[in-house]
């Protein structure tokens, strides 16, 4: 082994390989016709997403981009018929049929998402949403899914809606909700326009049928998501769940097989499991993935998932589970390179105290290399990544951009401060109306634990994050000015009040619930917003921001970047033309990833290996 001062150390990673690894993302599977198609997202062409046949190869035209804008986020932009394939293009909003060409009109700004097909693959049913100028209209419609008439209106009227589901008799299941409901706070399910289950109290996500007609959903009605057939719980889960936050459409979280049993992602404590619902039971099965994709998708006793552990970066996954030993097959990789094991950084769960009597999590990389080690006199560097939503959370796997730090000497803290997801209604609720104070004083505490046990330099720490976490990195800069040695802000919110009343539809009222009623309490949103703060501001700070952003807009880090400039505050601004909210294009997730690396070697003193 050699020695090296942290953060110079030589890495197997480079940014291009790490840029293309996590621009590769899979979803959107289907088993239906007993070979998987899937959609994969590829940083390496722009970061547009195709539609794959793992016999066939790609099936959407080299220019398509089955991507939607919907919500902004996003989600669900494929669905399938048989052998018929539909998807959003990201470039005009409309559906087509690969194979056949558009089957809606071109009208305006008009997006479409979360479809589903007929039993005898005649009719679309999804989610349609209207700009027209300022005002945005939410409605289900119906069309022929050869396109031969224009969508009808099967329901509007409400603000949102989600899950058009039809059963195999032609009845339809769907979810809807209203301002400021968020879908992880409350929602209804109706079938054929009658309540089902939920309301303001009680989220209701992931309708599915069953191949019997049996309408199936998950529900947090006892603080925790459990599986529901009408109303008859089919789990009982309590500290742990089945269920996330609908950030994006087309989630699913547990699918049926043909012998009756279903296959479900259960999380507890942030870790992911597969099991098996049989006779009543969960049956967890003996595999490693500790981080499974949005979706699942199966056929017979076969099923295909998206699946990561601590040492496995994401991989598209088959498993039958009618062979011994229930054989798990590789279909493609996110990541070519094999790493030596030694110089993956496995995470370690850290509970730590927050400082006002609660307890806060986090998972710790600590700096993992095969041929290096630090000196004895000296602490590694530490990356405090505070996520995004913040309704959201981080889970436990080999995340290649965090290795990307740990293979050179740093070391890594993924806080899921209090508010986060996959601890159950009641944790993710502790930031209602305190957004903008736990979030960062999380993660202050979360780099002050980890100081005093030696695992990291209190003076050579960074606080960073996107979107949310990146509001809470310009917070811990303003608010505990000494907290952090420097901050790097990834599309990160300065001002609350500007976001309350600039932001896109689907989040206008999100921070009724974060923070407070507007404008009845427009003296909070001042209170928690940094850019009123901003002569705090004492240390460097990196900010990166995509010019296209529709979520967070520019004007948010250009108001940052102004106060910095003027006190003559070591600083630097990117902005990337044509990405939005989250970087998709390998270049510019390189150029993010060097120039972070590159500005706090230039602060902390080291050359980065």
């Amino acid at each position: 082994m050699r020695i090296g001062p942290y953060g110079t150390w030589s890495s197997p990673l480079d940014a291009v390989t790490v840029a293309r690894a996590a621009g590769r993302r899979f979803g959107g599977l289907d088993l239906s016709l007993g070979r998987l198609r899937w959609v994969e997202t590829r940083a390496d062409e722009g970061g547009r997403a195709v539609v794959v046949d793992e016999q066939l190869g790609d099936l959407t035209p080299a220019e398509a981009n089955a991507r939607t804008r919907v919500h902004e986020y996003g989600g669900g932009a494929v669905w399938y018929g048989g052998d018929a394939v539909f998807y959003s293009d990201f470039t005009d909003g409309r559906v087509y049929r690969v194979g056949v060409g558009a089957i809606t009109p071109e009208d305006g700004d008009v997006r479409y998402a979360d479809g589903d097909l007929s039993a005898d693959c005649s009719t679309v049913v999804c989610v349609r949403e209207c700009h027209s100028g300022e005002a945005v209209v939410n409605e289900l419609v119906s069309f022929p899914a050869d396109g031969s008439a224009p969508p009808a209106v099967v329901a509007s009227g409400r603000d949102f809606y989600a899950a058009p589901r039809l059963a195999p008799d032609g009845r339809l299941a769907w979810l809807e909700w209203d301002h400021p409901q968020m879908p992880w706070d409350g929602t209804e399910l109706r079938l054929d326009g009658e309540l089902v289950a939920g309301g303001p109290a009680e989220s209701v996500l992931q309708p599915q049928w069953s191949p019997d007609g049996r309408l199936h959903y998950c529900s947090d009605r006892t603080g925790w998501w459990n599986l529901y057939c009408d109303e008859t719980p089919l789990t009982r889960l309590a500290g742990a769940e089945i269920g996330s936050p609908s950030w994006v459409f087309a989630i699913s979280r547990y699918v049926f097989l043909d012998d009756g049993r279903i296959a479900c992602v259960v999380t507890r404590d942030a870790v992911d499991r597969l099991h098996l619902l049989e006779n009543g039971a969960l049956r967890e099965l003996d595999l490693p993935w500790t981080s499974y994709g949005p979706s699942l998708a199966s056929t017979g006793c076969r099923l295909a998932y998206v699946g990561a552990s601590p040492t496995s970066p994401p991989l598209l996954l088959e498993l039958d589970l009618d062979q011994a030993g229930d054989a798990e097959r590789v279909v493609r990789r996110s990541l070519e390179v094999d790493l030596d094991p030694a110089s993956i950084s496995v995470p370690r769960t850290v509970d730590f105290p927050t400082g006002d009597g609660d307890t806060a999590h986090a998972f710790f990389y600590p700096p993992a290399s095969a041929e290096w080690e630090g000196p004895e006199d000296e602490q590694p560097p530490l990356r405090v990544i505070c996520h995004g939503g913040p309704t959201s959370h981080t889970d436990p796997h080999l995340d290649i951009e965090i290795q990307y730090f740990t293979s050179r000497g740093i070391g890594v803290v993924d806080v899921n401060y209090r508010g986060s997801t996959g601890y159950g209604r009641a944790y993710r609720r502790l930031l209602n109306g305190r957004w903008g104070e736990t979030d960062w004083q999380d993660c202050v505490a979360a780099a002050r634990h980890l100081a005093a046990s030696g695992a990291a330099d209190p003076a050579r720490t960074w606080v960073e994050g996107g979107s949310a976490g990146g509001y809470v990195v310009f917070c811990a800069m303003v608010f505990e000015p000494s907290a952090f040695a420097a901050g790097v802000s990834y599309f990160g919110v300065a001002d609350a009040e500007a976001l309350a009343l600039e932001t896109h539809k689907f989040e206008s009222r999100y921070l009724d619930s974060m923070i407070g009623p507007y404008p009845e309490r427009a003296d909070l949103y001042r209170e928690r917003s940094p850019i009123h703060f901003a002569d705090r501001l004492e240390r460097p700070m990196l900010l990166l921001q995509g010019l296209d952003d529709k979520i967070v807009l520019p004007a948010q880090a250009e108001m940052m970047v102004d106060v910095l400039a003027r006190k003559g505050i070591k600083h630097e601004y990117i902005a990337f033309e044509g990405e939005g909210h989250g970087f998709r294009k390998e270049e510019n997730i390189v150029r993010s990833l060097e120039a972070t690396l590159e500005f706090v070697g230039e602060v902390f003193g080291f050359a980065p290996g």
